[in-house]
């Protein structure tokens, strides 16, 4: 039980009656319930998944206390505090935040806070219509403003939303041995005897699907080198159904046939240009977490050199281009539950993973995410940056059963040959060593990707004994040079350059190589009485020993 976007933890600690610091946690109940709602476990350490042993409430009225008190600070939240008792017979508080769907929480001096990833964010004020655009998603979902009654369907529709529901392997068999009604009233398709927006768009007809205020419409261009127009598949007629629309994508666009063959020995393998698992998850985005109350098409503009998928509306609340990989949040609930239940999009937090998986393993650069007032683009490249980059991320595949996260650290490192801690940290968005960890996984143990160096000058690098072993060819740079082989460089460098200072050696044997390496090897030459240093800091000044 780590800290995310919907736990907190707190020391008992943290209660010290009249000293209790009941601000800062009406600040998280705020951020919790602008987000999905959460909870807060008090009298759990952060870096601990129990209580303390033998660990009581020694205060029974300690729940009440502590409603009462967030109530008194805050509007628009609702919280249900309990003592519970843990698997080591220690009691803790559990205090749950439920998510505010149509309103926008604050605390009563007018501050306004959201729960993103692991942390309680303050909310800029050009970020609040945002923020309410996004509550208004939510509630349109269940929305039955057009007064549609439930028994006005489209037969076909119906039945197969009902039959894929109860075939489905995502779907518990509780829900599979529900009545019919039952099922629409449970995926928010019905209620109150009327059809929901949710529903409208799902099982509803044409004519009253063509009335709600933004139905999905989705065109699919493509251009030539010149920007032309050269062919065009127009899905705006409101026939179809978000199901019914991603299938007509995937099924009538032929560029997703389109691949290059790359050799391996005497057998050939086909690699698409564009992996039918990355179009089909972008275009599952676009379709579920656009903001249905925005209007705009949903557009696939396909390039000779790139595919640009375009939705309207802008990213969730709390997700940018550069926290797209580590933070998901969904805007639009109901759908995401239907689209996910019936196995048309990966579970939640792993749709980019998907993406980012395919394409490295294919050997393909990340997608670019632009996202400006009005929509987001996601950018596809169609190149490759290897063939020997796909060969090798094929064989590391086929032989050691890789994980998602592991095949996106390893398509990185096979792209760049090597990376820093920090330079990978800030690709994947992982500012701890835990977590940075947890994407490398298996890597290293399996002899992969090797790790050089400390602090930060830690280096990750594809593993040159697996390069060897498979003939890859890659590009040649000085970024793994080995410490003797720097030495040496370093030592002809000042022989012809003396009395120089860290940049300017830096400059002339080589950028790419690890500024942190170069520095400790530096101090390694000094410390060796290879090297004297003239100067402090940013003025130091090397050169080499004269021999007595």
């Amino acid at each position: 039980m780590e800290e995310n976007k919907n736990i907190d933890k707190k020391s008992l600690k943290f209660l010290k009656g009249k000293n209790t610091d009941w601000d800062e946690l009406a600040k998280d109940c705020v951020s919790f319930a602008n987000a999905q709602g959460g909870f807060i476990y008090i009298g759990i350490e952060d870096a601990a998944t129990l209580p303390p042993e033998k660990q009581k409430i020694a205060d029974r009225n300690q729940p009440d206390i502590i409603q009462k008190n967030i109530a008194q600070r805050t509007i628009n939240v609702s919280v249900a505090v309990t003592i519970e008792t843990a698997e080591n017979k220690a009691e803790f508080l559990k205090v749950q935040i439920f998510r505010n769907a149509q309103t926008i929480a604050s605390t009563t001096d007018g501050k306004y806070y959201v729960r993103v990833h692991d942390e309680c964010k303050p909310i800029p004020p050009d970020e609040m219509a945002r923020l309410a655009a996004d509550k208004n998603a939510f509630v349109w979902e269940e929305q039955i403003t057009k007064k549609v009654p439930a028994s006005q369907y489209d037969e076909s529709k119906r039945i197969n939303f009902l039959r894929e529901v109860r075939n489905s392997q995502r779907v518990s068999s509780f829900i599979k041995e529900m009545s019919d009604d039952e099922i629409l009233d449970f995926y928010f398709i019905q209620k109150n005897g009327y059809l929901t927006n949710l529903g409208i768009l799902w099982i509803g007809k044409r004519n009253d699907r063509a009335s709600l205020l933004y139905p999905p419409a989705i065109q699919v261009i493509r251009f030539d080198d010149k920007d032309e127009k050269v062919w065009k598949l127009l899905l705006d007629d409101y026939f179809a159904n978000p199901k019914e629309l991603l299938e007509k994508v995937l099924n009538d666009v032929p560029d997703w046939q389109e691949s290059v063959e790359v050799s391996e020995g005497m057998f050939r393998k086909n690699i698409p240009f564009f992996p039918i698992e990355v179009v089909r998850e972008l275009v599952v985005n676009a379709l579920v977490h656009r903001t249905y109350t925005t209007r705009g098409d949903v557009f696939i503009n396909i390039y000779p050199d790139r595919m640009e998928i375009h939705s309207p509306g802008r990213l969730p609340f709390g997700v940018t281009p550069k926290n797209i990989l580590s933070q998901s949040i969904r805007r639009n609930e109901h759908l995401s539950k239907v689209f996910y239940d019936l196995g048309l999009m990966e579970k939640e937090g792993s749709g980019y993973d998907l993406v980012y998986a395919k394409l490295l393993g294919s050997g393909k650069p990340l997608p670019t995410v632009i996202e400006t007032n009005e929509r987001v683009t996601v950018i596809v490249k169609k190149q490759f940056v290897s063939k020997e980059v796909v060969r090798l991320m094929d064989k590391a595949s086929s032989e050691f059963t890789l994980k998602q996260k592991e095949l996106i650290s390893l398509g990185l490192l096979a792209q760049q040959q090597s990376y820093t801690a920090l330079e990978i940290s800030s690709i994947l968005n992982q500012n701890e060593e835990v977590g940075l960890r947890n994407w490398l996984g298996r890597l290293i143990d399996l002899e992969l990707v090797i790790k050089t160096g400390k602090g930060k000058g830690t280096q990750y690098a594809v593993n040159p004994e697996f390069i060897r072993k498979i003939n890859f060819k890659g590009k040649t740079n000085l970024k793994n040079i080995e410490d003797y082989r720097l030495e040496e460089l370093i030592f002809k460098d000042l022989t012809a350059y003396p009395n120089s200072a860290f940049s300017e050696i830096h400059q002339r044997i080589g950028l790419e190589i690890n500024q942190f390496k170069i520095k400790r090897m530096l101090k390694s030459m000094v410390e060796s009485n290879i090297l004297i240093s003239e100067g402090q800091r940013k003025w130091t000044k090397y050169s080499i020993k004269q021999s007595m």
